[in-house]
């Protein structure tokens, strides 16, 4: 569903860019944080539809903040994918044993990603 605000949490500004303008492209709403930190803050302030989580961040890393916002009856039902370039299996393990709702690797694929965060915003109950 387009219009809907997705709170993106990445670093590297690259990787921030192309999810802003693919997910802009698809009509979605964009607001950006650059640290864990800075994340939880506006996922508490703006309540996204959804939150896309770097792992690794400066400050707190995307597994704290994930459990930050778990942890606060506001945040604690937003749907949150984990974005991250590490694909070994005790880290997907990690992150997924972390209560991450989905798991993207980086680099992204287009059109997987697409699917994966409409996946997301389209769950009952979210």
């Amino acid at each position: 569903m387009a219009n809907e605000l997705i709170l993106v949490v990445e670093d590297h500004d690259k990787n921030r860019k192309l999810v802003r303008d693919v997910l802009t492209f698809k009509g979605y709403e964009i607001i950006e944080a650059e640290t864990g930190e800075e994340g939880v803050r506006l996922a508490q302030e703006r309540h996204p539809s959804l939150v896309l989580m770097d792992i690794r961040l400066p400050g707190i890393d995307g597994i704290e903040a994930l459990g930050r916002l778990r942890a606060e009856p506001a945040t604690r039902g937003i749907p949150i994918m984990a974005m991250t370039a590490s694909v070994m299996t005790e880290d997907r393990r990690r992150i997924t044993d972390a209560g991450f709702d989905a798991y993207q690797s980086k680099p992204i694929k287009v059109k997987d990603f697409v699917a994966a965060v409409e996946r997301l915003l389209e769950r009952p109950g979210k």
